[in-house]
């Protein structure tokens, strides 16, 4: 399973393929002022309907940082039979980082290949919009939206195990979207409430009946 974690270690990160740690000094107004950031890629995630049977398509996986911010460090590690793996899991819609040559839309289409199991059309995506990270990192995030059908399933899904990913591939019917929006209790970021908002505002009344 994937929540099956063990042998948690919290060590300082010296050296990262993802993160760069940066400090920047500057005067604003006059007044000096410093700002610690990280300088990482750039990514796109993509907002995913399934219109034959009217779910969404998403992921669930764990994510290290989020469960590190739930449970509790000792002498640089973690309790795992206090602190389960489950602390970790999260739900997210399909995603990756734009790390690779190509259109961000082809990496789009490969994200949604690789961790859902669906082949789409590039033409087929739709640009929602970008936000940007304003805290820690300042990288673009990228948001499309695509329709699929039952016929255009043609893998199982799950990510790439030569890199590692662990990914459980959700379906979620319409009907419960706005609970599960709304419910604290399941740990999701952000930007997937904003995308079924704006599901709510430009597509829902398509899909009604």
């Amino acid at each position: 399973m994937a929540d099956n974690i063990a042998d948690v270690r919290v060590l300082p990160c010296t050296d990262s393929k993802y993160i760069r740690p940066f400090r920047i000094h500057y005067k604003q107004d006059g007044i000096d002022k410093t700002w610690d950031y990280m300088k990482v890629y750039n990514s796109v995630i993509i907002l995913i309907f399934n219109v034959t049977r009217k779910v969404f398509i998403m992921v669930k996986q764990f994510r290290p940082a989020v469960y590190a911010a739930r449970v509790e460090v000792e002498n640089g590690r973690i309790d795992t039979t206090k602190f389960p793996g489950s602390l970790g899991m999260t739900f997210e819609l399909c995603a990756g980082l734009v790390d690779k040559s190509g259109s961000i839309e082809q990496l789009a289409k490969q994200e949604i290949l690789e961790e859902c199991g669906y082949d789409v059309k590039v033409e087929c995506l739709e640009r929602i919009t970008s936000t940007r990270n304003v805290g820690t990192s300042g990288s673009l995030q990228t948001l499309y939206y695509v329709e699929v059908t039952d016929e255009m399933k043609v893998a199982a899904g799950g990510g790439l195990t030569e890199e590692g990913e662990m990914i459980e591939v959700i379906e979620l019917p319409l009907k419960d979207t706005k609970h599960f929006i709304m419910d604290e209790s399941i740990p999701k970021p952000p930007n997937l409430q904003f995308a079924f908002m704006w599901f709510y505002a430009n597509k829902a009344k398509n899909h009604e009946n």
